[in-house]
């Protein structure tokens, strides 16, 4: 597995997350993006597909919106909570009405709670001790529960094309992940019942490619991510998100699209 090594203080406890990042991730753009219910429908298809109901922990939850997307979609289907180290956002969430457990996950009991699934949508990439947090995981699972994982693909397109130049290659990730090294990780707690890629963003390619390798800013990204949304949610560009559609599926056939996703059972 490609890591960072040394992992800068702030980033390996967190800090970083709860004071400057929290800027990021409560910004104008971020938020509208976030919240948008287009924002994470591949998301909640794939979990749907595996759970119908049941106690969920979604690890990471910033500021709360994948597990808002959830109840509105899905209402009175799950009991939702997330966790989280960074303050500001976590406020955010308790405003939508997602509840939440505040602190570092490996420290959480949970009151003895357990949970039918945990997620970690892009978040393994942002730990300095992502095993750690997948066995803390299967802990807080029911017998045979769930654990969703997405995290950048270092074998994506993008990734083969760009290089070093590629935004994501940056210093709050700490962790890059192939199939391979991923499956590695995760086997000692859990079965692999499916894996995937998804996601394709072709501006981020021509961003990158031009810009050469200089530092995108998190204004920059969140403008982005509003920008890409409003496209999505556009009636005119129905012809373009076909083709798109196909674009990414072809990727995703050939293990070439931006994430790496994985469904996984814990083991007995």
């Amino acid at each position: 597995m490609i890591y960072a090594n040394p992992v800068p203080g702030e980033f390996a406890s967190g800090e970083y997350y709860d004071r400057t990042g929290a800027d990021y991730y409560l910004s104008p753009a971020k938020l509208e993006s976030d919240y948008a219910a287009i924002r994470f429908e591949r998301e909640l298809r794939l979990f749907r597909e595996h759970c119908q109901g049941g106690a969920v922990l979604d690890v990471g939850c910033s500021s709360g919106a994948f597990l808002y997307q959830l109840s509105q979609r899905f209402p009175g289907c799950f009991q939702a909570v997330g966790t989280d180290v960074s303050g500001p956002p976590l406020d955010y969430a308790e405003s939508r009405g997602v509840a939440v457990v505040r602190g570092n996950f490996l420290e959480q009991d949970f009151g003895g709670r357990q949970f039918d699934v945990v997620t970690f949508w892009a978040v393994l990439e942002h730990l300095a001790a992502p095993q750690q947090f997948l066995k803390k995981a299967a802990s807080v699972l029911k017998p045979d529960g769930l654990c969703f994982v997405v995290v950048p693909n270092m074998r994506s397109l993008a990734a083969r094309a760009l290089g070093a130049r590629y935004r994501y290659i940056y210093p709050q990730h700490l962790n890059y992940f192939t199939k391979a090294t991923l499956t590695k990780m995760v086997e000692a707690q859990f079965s692999v019942i499916r894996h995937s890629t998804t996601h394709f963003n072709p501006i981020v390619i021509w961003q990158d490619w031009r810009g050469g390798g200089k530092e995108v800013s998190n204004r920059e990204r969140a403008q982005l991510l509003q920008r890409t949304t409003a496209y999505k949610r556009s009636p005119l560009l129905r012809p373009v998100k076909a083709l798109y559609a196909l674009a990414e599926k072809m990727l995703g056939t050939l293990n070439l699209a931006d994430n790496l996703v994985v469904v996984l059972r814990k083991k007995a």
